[in-house]
């Protein structure tokens, strides 16, 4: 309990500050909300934000459980999830995760965000249940085990493709439900939370995943998400509503694209070519391809690289690598909170410069980190050595993640609309993860594979920095591109509304 009390500590700490400064910001012109309205919005998003965020911590436990099945064999004396088997298995499941918004996205405009965030919840659970059977088999050595071993792969693509699956209700489902809620001028702020609810899944995915590998064992590093999810399912069956008048409020204009569209609602197939056919929309989406790349370049790979160069580099066992999951929030945090204030109070609501301004960042960080990457400590802070390369990766996923917040969480609501918002979350969100398979394919391929002397010791290639140049050299090309996307939509903004939204 004390090592959890101290590893949320400083989360907790920061997001008691964000409240008090989102609290404080001036009221955005034109939106004027009733404290209760106010009220009852905050318990709507909570309990959704809170599924989201966990089930985050349902989907990069794989990441969790390879280390622990990395030192587990097959009779081959193959590791049982090497580098290249991570890359596979993550590919698929991020491709699922991508294709799915063509059925989810509408699935989710036709029966409601909060079906879809039950529908992904329930989902989620059975197939981490599914995967934690699967380890137990593996780590007990019980029925079909042996045959499980040699098909390791498969059969973790096949399980991990259908937790992807319903996976991608998650983002739709969310901003669907808050789309009614939020007036285009206030979704910076909410771009905010968004980037919030990422930030602490990441922390209970990395953090909570380790702490339940070291105590319980790789079985429960995907049961214990199973349960939770189960838990807050049930939670949003009573709490969470679609829209404002579902809660007893009258509905409002929120000035975003489906502003002033009183007609009845588009066919699917309508839409999504109504969406394609939007050239914002697109640059938005490649823009996104790019940050699923980067996001998961950093958070999926740095620690690999520490662990399996720590003979060299003496990485593993640093501050960044002990406390990865509790950075990543905090940074995401700084990130998701900067971007969305930005947007709303200095850019007019606008997300194309901040998106600009943060791929500048990836840029400047990508081309350093090439040249610093197998640096040594510069300095030292208590006895704890200081490496620039794991505090760069820091930076470069706080100025991803708010890009992730501004365009996934807010441009989708404002330019898909309240009304056909699944479809363009679908799109949105989908080249997010086509970035992130494309990632996984590709550094599955050029980073050096793991070897094992006889001791079961790792060796080889792979334990020398210089053979992972590619790492942070892949990076740079997509930050560049993200950066020139994002300066195409600079002035972007929706159709405005007929009204001011009051309550």
């Amino acid at each position: 309990m004390l090592e959890w009390f101290n590893e949320f500590a400083p989360i907790g700490i920061l997001l008691v500050v964000v409240a008090i400064v989102i609290a404080r910001l001036p009221k955005v012109e034109g939106v004027d909300h009733s404290k209760a309205f106010v009220r009852r919005r905050v318990m709507n998003w909570l309990p959704l934000g809170l599924t989201y965020a966990f089930l985050y911590m349902g989907r990069y436990n794989l990441k969790i459980s390879k280390f622990a099945f990395e030192e587990m064999q097959n009779h081959l004396g193959n590791a049982l999830m090497g580098n290249n088997d991570f890359g596979y298995i993550f590919a698929v499941g991020t491709w699922v995760y991508g294709c799915s918004f063509v059925l989810n996205g509408p699935l989710t405009d036709r029966f409601g965000g909060k079906k879809a965030i039950l529908a992904g919840a329930i989902g989620t659970a059975v197939a981490n249940v599914l995967m934690g059977g699967v380890s137990w088999s593996l780590v007990n050595h019980g029925p079909g085990s042996a045959l499980l071993a040699d098909h390791f792969r498969l059969v973790m693509s096949v399980l991990y493709g259908a937790n992807m699956y319903f996976q991608s209700f998650g983002a739709v489902a969310i901003v669907k439900c808050n789309a009614p809620w939020f007036h285009v001028r206030e979704r910076g702020v909410f771009g905010a939370i968004f980037g919030i609810l990422i930030s602490l899944g990441i922390y209970f995915a990395f953090d909570w995943g380790d702490m339940v590998l070291t105590h319980l064992g790789v079985v429960w590093v995907f049961l214990v998400p199973a349960i939770i999810l189960a838990v807050l399912a049930v939670v949003d069956v009573f709490m969470v509503q679609n829209t404002p008048v579902q809660a007893g409020f009258l509905d409002f204009d929120t000035a975003d694209a489906s502003s002033g569209d009183d007609g009845p609602q588009k066919s699917p197939l309508a839409v999504f070519g109504q969406m394609i056919r939007n050239p914002v929309i697109v640059t938005i989406a490649l823009i996104e391809f790019c940050s699923g790349f980067l996001r998961q370049s950093i958070m999926q790979w740095y620690r690999t690289f520490a662990k399996q160069t720590d003979v060299a580099l003496h990485l593993k066992g640093d501050f960044v690598y002990d406390h990865w999951g509790m950075l990543l929030c905090v940074a995401g945090i700084l990130g998701g909170v900067v971007a969305g204030v930005i947007s709303d109070h200095v850019f007019k609501s606008r997300r194309g410069p901040v998106a600009a301004l943060l791929y500048a960042v990836l840029i400047a960080s990508a081309v350093t980190l090439s040249f610093i990457y197998k640096a040594g400590p510069v300095f030292t802070i208590g006895g704890s050595p200081i490496y620039p390369q794991a505090w760069l990766a820091i930076l470069m996923s706080m100025a991803v993640i708010g890009v992730h917040g501004m365009l996934s969480g807010t441009a989708s609501m404002d330019f898909g609309g309240r009304r056909n918002v699944g479809v363009a979350v679908g799109i949105i969100d989908g080249f997010v993860y086509l970035g992130t398979g494309v990632m996984s394919l590709i550094y599955g391929v050029v980073l050096p594979q793991e070897q094992f002397d006889a001791a079961g010791k790792l060796t080889g290639p792979v334990t020398e920095p210089s053979n992972w140049l590619s790492w942070p050299l892949a990076m740079i090309p997509m930050a560049v591109i993200g950066f020139l996307l994002a300066t195409r939509v600079w002035n972007a903004m929706p159709n405005k509304g007929k009204a001011n939204a009051g309550h």
